[in-house]
C-alpha cells in the first residue's frame, strides 16, 4: 500500500469512526497497519488506534499500540514523532493507573529537543503529568502541572486543551474539598464547548457535564447533579465510551447514597465496579469501594463495610494513592469507635494524621486540615494552597510553606 492509498484509508477510517462505526474503522486501520509501507502513514494510523482504544477503555491495547508507535518513531528519526509517541505511552500508563511510569515518560517528552510541534505538545504532557501526580495525591505538583498546561493552552489558543485542563482542575478541587472551584472549572469547560466546540467530539461536552455532576452532588444540589450526569451518560452510551459510563454509574450511585436510597445505590456501584474492573481503572475501583463502604455503614453492616475497606486499601497501597488511604483510615476510625474497639481506633487515628502530614493537607497559616470539609482555598504562585480566609486575614509577602522548606536544619 503506497503513501496516497494509506492516506485515503486512514481518512476512510476516521469518517467511519466519527459516524460511530467504531469496529469498522478499527478493521480499516488494522489493514493499513498490516499492508502500508509508508512509516509516516503507519505512525498516523497507530495514533488513530491509540485514541480509539483509549475512548473504548481498552487500555492494554492502547499501550500495545503506543509501544509499536515508539518503534515507528525511531524508524522515522524525527524528534517530533518521538515526542508524540512518548506522550501516548505516558497517557496509556496514566489510564492504567501506572502513575510513576506516566511521570517518567512525561519527563522524557519535556527533555526532548524537537521543533514547534513538540513544544505545542508540552501542554498535553503537563496535563498528563498533573493527572498522574493527582493519582498519587501529590497535590502541589499536580496543581503546578495543571497551571503550566493552562498557560500552554492560552499561549497556543488551544481551547480543547483548556477544556480538558478545566475538567482536571475540577477533579483536583473536588478532591481537596473546595467545592465552589470544583464546580467553577467544569462550568468553564462547558462554556468553552458551547463557544468553540461545534466541530469537537461530543466527549468534551460529556466530560464537562460529568465533572459538574460530581461538584453539584458534593454541594448537595442533587437534582442538578442528576441532570448533568444523565446528559453525560447519554453521550457516553451513544459513543460506546465505557470509561465515562463507569464514572457516570459511580456518580449515580453516589447521588442515590446522598439521598439515603441505599437499595438503588448498590446496583449502580456493582455495574460501575464491573466496567472499572474490565477496563483496569483501579483508581475508580477505590472510589466505588469507598461508596459501597458508606452504604454498608448507613445500613449498620459494619463487618461488610470493613471487607470493602480491606479491598480498597489493597488497591490504594498498590497505586500509591495517599488520599484514598486517608479516607479509608477515617472510615475505619468511625467504625471502630462505634464498635468500641479502642486499640484499632487509636491505630487508625495515628495513620490518618500520618497521611495528612505526608500529603501536607493542612493550611500553613492556621495549621488546620485541608480536605476535611468544604472550604474556599487559594493557591499562591508556587502552587502551595491555603484557606482563602487565612490569606485575606494575614496577607503574605511570600509562601510560609516555601519559607519553612528553605530553612536548613542546624
Amino acid at each position: 500500500m503506497g503513501q496516497d492509498q494509506t492516506k485515503q484509508q486512514i481518512e476512510k477510517g476516521l469518517h467511519l469512526y466519527q459516524s460511530n462505526q467504531t469496529e469498522k474503522a478499527l478493521r480499516v486501520w488494522m489493514r493499513v497497519l498490516e499492508k502500508s509501507a509508508d512509516p509516516a502513514g503507519r505512525f498516523r494510523v497507530l495514533g488513530c488506534l491509540i485514541t480509539a482504544h483509549a475512548e473504548m477503555g481498552r487500555y492494554k491495547d492502547m499501550l500495545k499500540f503506543a509501544v509499536v508507535q515508539i518503534d515507528t518513531a525511531r524508524e522515522l528519526e524525527d524528534p517530533d514523532y518521538l515526542t508524540e509517541s512518548y506522550l501516548n505511552l505516558a497517557r496509556s500508563n496514566e489510564k492504567l493507573c501506572e502513575f510513576q511510569k506516566t511521570i517518567s515518560y512525561c519527563k522524557t517528552c519535556l527533555n526532548m529537543q524537537g521543533t514547534t510541534v513538540s513544544l505545542q505538545l508540552n501542554g498535553q504532557v503537563s496535563l498528563s503529568m498533573g493527572n498522574a501526580f493527582l493519582g498519587l495525591s501529590i497535590f502541589q505538583k499536580a496543581l503546578e502541572c495543571f497551571e503550566k498546561a493552562l498557560r500552554y493552552a492560552h499561549n497556543n489558543d488551544d481551547k480543547m486543551l483548556e477544556c480538558r485542563v478545566c475538567c482536571s482542575l475540577g477533579n483536583f478541587y473536588a478532591q481537596i474539598k473546595d467545592y465552589e472551584k470544583a464546580l467553577f472549572f467544569p462550568c468553564k469547560a462547558a462554556e468553552l464547548v458551547n463557544d468553540y466546540g461545534k466541530g469537537w467530539s461530543l466527549k468534551y461536552r460529556a466530560m464537562s457535564q460529568y465533572h459538574m455532576a460530581v461538584a453539584y452532588r458534593k454541594l448537595g444540589h442533587l437534582a442538578d447533579a442528576m441532570d448533568c450526569c444523565e446528559e453525560s451518560m447519554k453521550i457516553a452510551l451513544q459513543h460506546g465510551d465505557r470509561p465515562l459510563q463507569a464514572l457516570c454509574l459511580l456518580c449515580f450511585a453516589d447521588i442515590h447514597r446522598s439521598r439515603k436510597d441505599v437499595q438503588t445505590a448498590f446496583p449502580r456501584y456493582d455495574s460501575s465496579m464491573s466496567i472499572m474492573t474490565e477496563i483496569g481503572n483501579r483508581l475508580g475501583l477505590i472510589q466505588v469501594l469507598l461508596g459501597m463502604t458508606k452504604c454498608w455503614m448507613i445500613q449498620k453492616e459494619l463487618d461488610k463495610a470493613l471487607e470493602s475497606i480491606e479491598k480498597a486499601q489493597e488497591l490504594a497501597e498498590g497505586l500509591g494513592n495517599k488520599l484514598g488511604l486517608l479516607k479509608l483510615h477515617c472510615l475505619c476510625e468511625r467504625i471502630y469507635r462505634t464498635k468500641g474497639q479502642q486499640r484499632e481506633l487509636r491505630d487508625h487515628v495515628v495513620k490518618f494524621h500520618e497521611c495528612v502530614e505526608e500529603m501536607e493537607l493542612y493550611c500553613g497559616m492556621c495549621g488546620e486540615s485541608i480536605g476535611e470539609k468544604n472550604n474556599q482555598l487559594q493557591a499562591l504562585p508556587c502552587s502551595h494552597f491555603f484557606h482563602l480566609k487565612c490569606l485575606q486575614t494575614n496577607g503574605t509577602r511570600g509562601c510560609p510553606n516555601c519559607r519553612r522548606l528553605s530553612v536548613k536544619p542546624g
